[in-house]
């Protein structure tokens, strides 16, 4: 940021948006998503940010109600004591407060998408995209039998996606990959285990090694790097890590240590978009490809993804699906795949903006901060 940000005041809003259809993984069923949008008012420009935690602390330790405890009580406090707001001073504020990246990453979006808006720069630009579309990859949950997960699939494959990534947990693996591989023949695939597995596990997880998979991502709990290490000796299937993966710092490790040989960047998991395109250099420096996860993100989360997605590192197909495979209404003006991709905003900031009508339904709460002082 060239200059510091006048910020006359946060808004911190919570909005429930229904989802087409269940998501399903190992943390439970999700069928509503609750999200916290932070807005961020300058005088020439307002920014959007939205934070990526669950209202539950299942996936992560964080939750909607701490995170905006948080951003509340402690992280725009913190501002009041700059003598500029700036992104880079607002970091190494928030530095002294341990943990809560979520929190700190949708308030970071927020701060840095209105600098761009008021300069005219787009977060692309900002970050270094060199692609002005990405490919995009689907996730698809754990279902309730063999022959519905292949319908999903299919209709998923028909609407051109590029890749598919199916949830497995212990008793939802094997057979239901064998299925898919079985019936669509080559295509790129992939699984993710969200931290289902133990060590003792390995000679189970060896069995997918029959399928030619992309990858599996993060099969074992975050911390357990040993295991993943294990793993990666004993399986065919590159290891992908995902959770244990929380800074450029995790990535630096893991990799000198033969953990993983694919990262999946998720901006709101590692604390914002700065620290994951330093994800992004660390891998690309070490020849380890990245692609960028997905969280459920409306619209304004979806945007920010599609520009960090962008970047020259992320070689494989991200979770950065179309509006309609989780929303009958984005918050947004809808991203519509167009060939199996999507394209990345170019206007100033994340380049979009929530609509002002579909905001107002899908809200449950408001509260207004004064800015700085």
């Amino acid at each position: 940021m060239s200059r510091g940000l006048e910020v006359d005041e946060i808004e911190l809003r919570r909005v429930q948006m229904p989802l087409v259809s269940p998501f399903r993984t190992s943390f439970g069923v999700t069928t509503v998503r609750e999200a916290l949008l932070v807005r961020v008012r300058t005088p020439e420009a307002d920014g959007w940010g939205e934070c990526v935690a669950d209202a539950e602390p299942r996936y992560s330790s964080e939750h909607l109600a701490g995170a905006e405890q948080a951003i509340s009580d402690f992280l725009v406090p913190a501002l009041s004591g700059l003598a500029e707001v700036t992104v880079a001073a607002a970091l190494e504020a928030w530095s002294v407060f341990d943990g809560h990246l979520m929190a700190k990453a949708a308030l970071e979006a927020a701060l840095l998408d209105a600098d761009l808006r008021a300069r005219g720069r787009s977060l692309g630009e900002e970050l270094g995209a060199v692609r002005t579309e990405v490919d995009c990859g689907v996730s698809v949950g754990i279902m309730d039998s063999i022959p519905e997960l292949l319908d999903q699939v299919g209709g998923y494959l028909s609407a051109g996606y590029r890749r598919i990534k199916l949830k497995i947990q212990p008793g939802w693996d094997v057979e239901p990959v064998r299925a898919v591989r079985e019936k669509y023949g080559d295509i790129p695939l992939q699984v993710d285990a969200n931290t289902a597995y133990r060590r003792f596990d390995t000679s189970h997880l060896a069995r997918l090694d029959d399928f030619d998979l992309l990858l599996i991502e993060q099969p074992l709990p975050e911390r357990d790097l040993l295991g993943h290490q294990h793993l990666a000796g004993a399986l065919r299937t590159p290891i992908c890590l995902d959770e244990s993966i929380t800074s450029a710092a995790d990535a630096a490790q893991a990799i000198a240590l033969g953990v993983c040989s694919v990262v999946n960047i998720k901006a709101g998991r590692v604390g914002g978009l700065l620290e994951a395109k330093r994800i992004h250099d660390v891998c690309q420096a070490h020849g380890v490809p990245v692609w960028c996860g997905g969280m459920l993100e409306s619209g304004v989360g979806r945007a920010a993804n599609l520009a960090l997605a962008a970047l020259p590192g992320f070689t494989l197909p991200g979770d950065t699906s179309a509006s309609e495979r989780y929303y009958t209404r984005d918050l947004t003006t809808p991203f519509v795949m167009v060939d199996g991709r999507l394209s990345v905003p170019s206007g100033p900031g994340i380049g979009v903006s929530p609509d002002p009508d579909v905001l107002t339904e899908h809200t449950t709460h408001v509260v207004h901060l004064e800015g700085p002082r």
